[in-house]
C-alpha cells in the first residue's frame, strides 16, 4: 500500500472514530476528547516498552506488520530488563506506554513498593498463559501439584524460595493465591523473591528457587531444559484471567488522547490478526522469538500458544483456556473489577495497610471510555458491563460487588 492510500485510509477510520464520538455524545455517554479539534494523533513515534515474554506479542506485531501506520503514528518496540525498569520508565517519561503488568499499573497509582503516581490501563493485552513452576528436584520428591506441594513442605521442613516477577504484578499474586488454596501461607511458610521473566529458568537451574510463576515461554522453557515441570497454569487459578495491560501515566493519556486512542486501535487490530488462526500464531512465534525481542527458540513459543501443554512428567494435553489477545474482543475491554481484583489481593497480603476506594480507583485508572471510541470505530464487540464474575481455583467467586468482605474473607492472608 503506498503511503497515499495508507493517509486515506487512516482517515477514513478516525472519521468513524468521529462518529462514534459523537454517537457517544447524542446517547448522553461521555463525549470523545478531541485534542484541539482535530483527530490527528499528538505524537508520531509512540515508544512502548515490553518485557521478553510471548505476551508482548501484540504490542510487536502491530509494529512489525504495519497496524501502527494505518493510524498515524509509528510503534517503538523497547526491550527492557526488568518490571521495575518499566515502571520508573513509566513514571519518569522515558517510555510513552509499555506492556505491563496489571497490579504493577495499580501499585504505583497507590504508591505500593515504589513511586506514588496516576496511571492509566488502556487495554488488556490478554487473558491466560502463565504457569507455576516446580523444580525437577521437587517434583522427584512428590510435589507435582499444590497439595503434593503441601504435604512435601510439611514432612520435610526447610526454607523454600518461590519467585515472582514483581511485588504487586500478576505472577505475585498468581503465586500467593495457588499457594494459598493448597493451605501454604506465602509471606509465613516461604521466601518470596523476585526475578526478572527472561532469568527464571537460569536462577531454577543453579538452585536458587523451588518454584516460580512468570509467563510463557519460560515455564515451558524451564521443562524443554529439564529442570522443573508445570504444575499448574494461571487458567488453573483464574479461567480468561486478566494478565497483561497496556499501560501509562494518566498525564500521558490527558495531554495525548488522540495518540493513545491510536495506539489501543492498532493494537487492536494486531491481537485480533494474532488470534485469527493457526498460520499467524506461526508466524507470530517467529516473529518474537528472534533475539531483539523474547530471544528463544521458536520451539518454546509455538506448541502453548495453540494450547499444546505437557508438564514434563510425560502428561500432555491440550488447553481450550490457552493465551488470548483478542477472542472477539473479550480479552481487551479494561474490565473495572480486574483492576479491583488486583487492590483485594495488595490488601489480603498486607501491600495495602488500608482498604482503598475499590470501585473510585478503578474507574480512575481504566481508561473505559477511550477504549470503547477505540473498539467502536474497528466494530470489536465491547461488554455492556464493566464488571465480571469468576470462581477461582479454591471455589471463591470473585465479582466486584464487595470488594471489602471479599478481601477480608480469606482465612489465609498477611
Amino acid at each position: 500500500m503506498n503511503p497515499q492510500d495508507l493517509d486515506m485510509n487512516r482517515r477514513a477510520l478516525l472519521k468513524t472514530v468521529a462518529a462514534a464520538g459523537a454517537v457517544g455524545m447524542a446517547s448522553g455517554l461521555p463525549s470523545a476528547v478531541w485534542a484541539a479539534g482535530s483527530d490527528k494523533p499528538e505524537l508520531e513515534e509512540v515508544k512502548i516498552g515490553f518485557i521478553p515474554l510471548t505476551d508482548c506479542a501484540s504490542i510487536v506485531m502491530a509494529s512489525v506488520l504495519g497496524f501502527d501506520k494505518k493510524y498515524g503514528i509509528k510503534i517503538i518496540p523497547s526491550k527492557e530488563a526488568s518490571w521495575a525498569g518499566v515502571r520508573d520508565k513509566l513514571v519518569n517519561g522515558d517510555l510513552h506506554m509499555a506492556h505491563v503488568l496489571y497490579g504493577l499499573i495499580y501499585g504505583v497509582q497507590l504508591g505500593v513498593g515504589g513511586p506514588k503516581k496516576d496511571m492509566a490501563v488502556l487495554m488488556t493485552l490478554n487473558n491466560n498463559g502463565q504457569a507455576i513452576t516446580l523444580s525437577k528436584k521437587l517434583a522427584d520428591a512428590g510435589a507435582v501439584d499444590g497439595p503434593s506441594l503441601a504435604k512435601v513442605m510439611a514432612k520435610d521442613k526447610r526454607e523454600y524460595t518461590f519467585a515472582q516477577t514483581f511485588p504487586t504484578g500478576t505472577h505475585a499474586m498468581w503465586l500467593y493465591y495457588w499457594l494459598a488454596s493448597a493451605g501454604i501461607n506465602p509471606l509465613q511458610d516461604a521466601k518470596a523473591i523476585t526475578v526478572p521473566p527472561p532469568q527464571m529458568v537460569a536462577n531454577m537451574r543453579v538452585g536458587n528457587m523451588d518454584g516460580f510463576c512468570v509467563g510463557e515461554p519460560w515455564n515451558h522453557r524451564a521443562i524443554m531444559d529439564g529442570i522443573g515441570i508445570t504444575a499448574n497454569t494461571t487458567q488453573d487459578i483464574w479461567k480468561d484471567h486478566p494478565e497483561k495491560v497496556l499501560g501509562s501515566t494518566d498525564e500521558f493519556v490527558k495531554k495525548y488522547p488522540n495518540t493513545a486512542r491510536a495506539v489501543i486501535m492498532a493494537v487492536l487490530e494486531a491481537s485480533r490478526w494474532i488470534d485469527a488462526g493457526l498460520q499467524n500464531k506461526m508466524k507470530m512465534a517467529e516473529t518474537i522469538a528472534a533475539k531483539s525481542y523474547v530471544n528463544t527458540g521458536v520451539e518454546a513459543i509455538n506448541q502453548r500458544i495453540l494450547g499444546r501443554y505437557q508438564n514434563g512428567l510425560g502428561k500432555t494435553w491440550d488447553d481450550p483456556n490457552h493465551m488470548k489477545f483478542f477472542n472477539d474482543g473479550a480479552v481487551n475491554f479494561p474490565y473495572l473489577s480486574d483492576g479491583m481484583w488486583f487492590l483485594t489481593q495488595h490488601k489480603r497480603w498486607g501491600l495495602l495497610k488500608d482498604h482503598p476506594d475499590y470501585l473510585g480507583v478503578a474507574k480512575q485508572v481504566n481508561k473505559v471510555d477511550l477504549y470503547k471510541q477505540a473498539a467502536g470505530a474497528l466494530g470489536v464487540n465491547v461488554p455492556k458491563d464493566p464488571m465480571r464474575s469468576a470462581k477461582l481455583i479454591d471455589g471463591v467467586v470473585w465479582d466486584g460487588k464487595d470488594p471489602k468482605k471479599y478481601a477480608d474473607g480469606f482465612k489465609i492472608k498477611a
